[in-house]
C-alpha cells in the first residue's frame, strides 16, 4: 500500500508563501485544501539530523502561530508517548506546551491594554 502527500506553495516575487495547498490520496476531501503554514520534518537516519521545512503565509496572523505551536507542541507529545512510553517527559512537554501558551496569551492581553 502506498499513500501520497502533495504539498503546493506558491511564492509571490520576494519568494515568500502567497498559498499553501495540500491533499493526501487517503485524504476523503476532493480536492486541495488550503493552509496558513506547515511544518515538515524528516529524520536522516544517517546524519542523526532532523531535515525541517517550515513555511508560513502573511495571512497567518501571531496569535494563530501561538495555536498552531501549542497544537504542535502537545501533538508531538502524544506522539513521543505513544512511541516510548516515557510518561514524565511527555508530562514535562506538556507543562511546557500550556506555560509556552500561557505566556503568550498574557503577553497579548499586555499589549492590547
Amino acid at each position: 500500500m502506498k499513500s501520497t502527500i502533495t504539498v503546493e506553495v506558491s511564492l509571490n516575487e520576494d519568494k515568500v508563501p502567497e498559498k499553501i495547498l495540500w491533499t493526501a490520496t487517503d485524504s476523503t476531501a476532493d480536492m486541495m485544501q488550503k493552509a496558513k503554514a506547515t511544518m515538515l520534518s524528516f529524520w536522516d537516519g544517517e546524519d542523526k539530523s532532523a531535515l525541517r521545512i517550515d513555511l508560513w503565509t502573511n495571512e497567518m496572523m501571531v496569535d494563530e502561530m501561538a495555536d498552531f505551536y501549542y497544537q504542535t507542541f502537545m501533538g508531538m507529545a502524544d506522539t513521543f508517548d505513544r512511541a516510548t512510553h516515557m510518561h514524565p517527559l511527555v508530562a514535562d512537554m506538556k507543562t511546557f506546551a500550556k506555560e509556552f501558551y500561557a505566556k503568550f496569551r498574557a503577553t497579548q492581553v499586555k499589549e492590547n491594554k
